[in-house]
Formats: C-alpha cells, structure tokens, sequence
C-alpha cells in the first residue's frame, strides 16, 4: 500500500493566512490535495495539522482523510513529518506520497505517474520532474522509514533524500503544477493569475 501524508501544520508566517484554507480551483488548498490523492487511487491519507487546527478541521472538508495533530509544529516540518508517519506505519505500507499543503497544483495523474514509477523500479525515492525542474510531491518507499523518524527537528527530509541520491528516480511529468510553491502573497497571486 502507498498512503498520502499531507502536512498542514505550520504557522503561514509568509503568507499571513493559513495556507490550508487558500482558495485554488474552487476549493482549498487542503481540500485539493486531498482530492488529487483521491482520485489517483491513494486509499490512506493521513494530514497533520498543527498551527490554527482547530479553525481548519472546521473549515475544510476532510473526509476522506484522518486527522494527526502535531502539538510540537513549532518545532519545524520534521516533527510534523514525523507524527504523520508514526501514523501511518503499519506491515502493508510500502511507500508514502509526501505532500506539502504550500504545493497545491499537482494532478491526479502526476501522482499515479509517480506511483508507476515506484512499481517498475526499486527506487526509494521518486521525484517528479517538469523540464528538469525537481517537483512535489515525493514518494518514498518504506526502506528510509527508520532514517525519517530518527532526523533531529533541525534536519529536513531532504538530508535523508540527498543521501539516497543513487536509488532515485526522477520522473517527467507534463505537469508545470509539480513546481508550484505558495510560500507568501505574491507566489498566491501568480497562481491565481
């Protein structure tokens, strides 16, 4: 089984609003995301909220979806990293789809590319590409688990990533939405452009 993990849970300091709750293609950030997942035939999604959890549960549609909230978000996107997985990890999960809600513009069928890549190699890592452009979301196979959930909350995922830099694939999507980064106002209104 490959599972979701969406993580939600920091404070959109940039951006001066929840990023979850932004509005793109008729519905948030969060919601699309979800549905994209959906859609690609993901079963398990697991999202990990944190800052304003409370507001966004209340606020977005998350059916569909379980809920982990990392009460320790302050201390970075490792240690929401890590509370999703923790969750996730079970004998059947083989490789988890990261996703960052500041990354909304991935398509269904970027990810079920990804989730094809996976099966044909033995990858532990499979980044989408748009004209040679790395990309979100990245899979990650089971094999890099341990490593993930033993990263000091200064250390990001992508230490892990560059380490396995041999094992991984690189996928070119046609899809521009895999190098779509919302991170303050300015990046959103180009998106909405």
């Amino acid at each position: 089984m490959i599972a979701g993990l969406i993580l939600a849970a920091g404070e959109s300091s940039r951006m001066g609003t929840d990023k979850a709750l932004l509005i793109y293609r008729g519905r948030t950030f969060l919601e699309g995301i979800i549905a994209a997942l959906n859609e690609s035939g993901i079963s398990r999604i697991v999202v990990v909220l944190g800052h304003h959890a409370e507001d966004i549960r209340r606020t977005v549609n998350l059916r569909g979806a379980e809920v982990v909230v990392n009460q320790n978000y302050s201390q970075g996107q490792t240690s929401s990293l890590q509370a999703g997985l923790q969750a996730l990890i079970s004998p059947e999960l083989e490789a988890i789809l990261l996703c960052l809600v500041d990354h909304p513009a991935a398509s269904a069928q970027t990810i079920r590319e990804l989730i094809a890549g996976f099966r044909k190699s033995p990858s532990t890592v499979v980044i989408p590409t748009y004209r040679n452009q790395r990309g979100h979301p990245v899979l990650i196979a089971r094999a890099l688990f341990d490593e993930l959930l033993q990263l000091g909350t200064e250390a990001g995922a992508n230490s892990v990533i560059r380490r396995h830099r041999p094992q991984t694939s690189l996928i070119e999507v046609e899809d521009p939405g895999v190098l779509v980064d919302v991170d303050d106002p300015e990046a959103y209104q180009k998106l909405e452009q």
